[in-house]
Parts: structure tokens; sequence; C-alpha cells
């Protein structure tokens, strides 16, 4: 039998498409541990968060076969591969990536959450990843480009902005 629906509000085919897999010809199908994964943190984390979020939320990348993850440039290491993470976006509006980040972080269980890239106000996406081999880490990360474009990580509990805005740690300042 072939699972159609990792969760109420996420389907298989949602959990792995990719244009550059159809573009390719590339299988991404997951093992059956992946599939467990993405069972996993549809049911845990993003349903809870869609309850919150009151829409949909568009997913813009899920499981990942290694040769779609080596063939996109994504990390040796991502959690996409197991099936454990998850982009998400604000697309439908109902509620923008800073609070969608905000909420992730105050109210659910997460293992990595990064800011990815946009400003201090908003990211352009985020990155939630969510296992259950052992405890979620609750690791917090901001993306951005350094002074030669390249991409750069800063894991922190706490943050500086640079621009003063909103802090992805500590929300909108007075």
């Amino acid at each position: 039998m072939q699972i159609t629906k990792l969760s109420d509000h996420v389907s298989a085919k949602e959990g792995t498409y990719s244009r550059t897999a159809i573009r390719k010809g590339i299988k991404n199908d997951p093992p059956p541990e992946a599939l467990n994964c993405m069972i996993n943190i549809s049911e845990l984390l993003f349903e809870p968060l869609r309850e919150y979020v009151g829409g949909p939320i568009k997913i813009t990348s899920f499981y990942r076969c290694k040769k779609l993850n080596t063939t996109i440039g994504g990390s040796r290491t991502s959690q996409h591969i197991k099936g454990q993470a998850m982009d998400i976006d604000d697309t439908f509006g109902y509620k923008t990536n800073a609070e969608m980040y905000h909420y992730i972080k105050g109210h659910l269980e997460f293992d990595q959450l990064i800011w990815e890239f946009g400003d201090d106000n908003n990211p352009d996406w985020l990155h939630v990843s969510f296992v259950t081999h052992r405890k979620n880490r609750k690791r917090l990360t901001v993306a951005y480009r350094d002074e030669e474009g390249k991409t750069r990580y800063m894991h922190t509990a706490k943050h500086t902005t640079l621009t003063g805005g909103l802090s992805p740690d500590t929300g909108p300042r007075a």
C-alpha cells in the first residue's frame, strides 16, 4: 500500500516534489526510515504550526534523496536527506515567516530552526527540522551572505542584528 498523506494537510507528493528532480530525471522516493521521519515532522510540527497560522503554509522543500541534494548544492549532512527537515514560506499570507519563526521557537519542539536570509524583520523562508531518535536541540540559526556573497550560518541562542530591526531571537524591538 502506498502512502498518499503524511498528515492531515501534507501529501506524500508535496513531501517529495522537486522541479529540479523532475527536470533532471532524478527519482526522489524516500526509503521507509525517511518516510517515517516525514510523517513525524508533518504530524508533530507542521500540523500544530498550521493550526496557529489558520491556513495553508507553502512547503518549498522537504525530502531530498542524496542525488537531488547534491544536484542543488545542499549540505552533505542536510536533514532533508533523512526526511527530518522542511523549508516553509508564508506564500499564502496568513502569517509572516517571522511570526511562524517566533511561534515555532516559543511553542513547538524542533531540532533546528533557520532564519533564511531576508532581513531583520522577516526571513525569505524558514528551515525547520524535527527528530525522534534523540532529544531535539532547539538550535537557532541565521543564514546570511558575507561580503563575497557566500552563505554563512550563525548558530546562537541570541544574536545582535546588524540593522537594528526585529531580532529573530528576541522579537520586535521597542
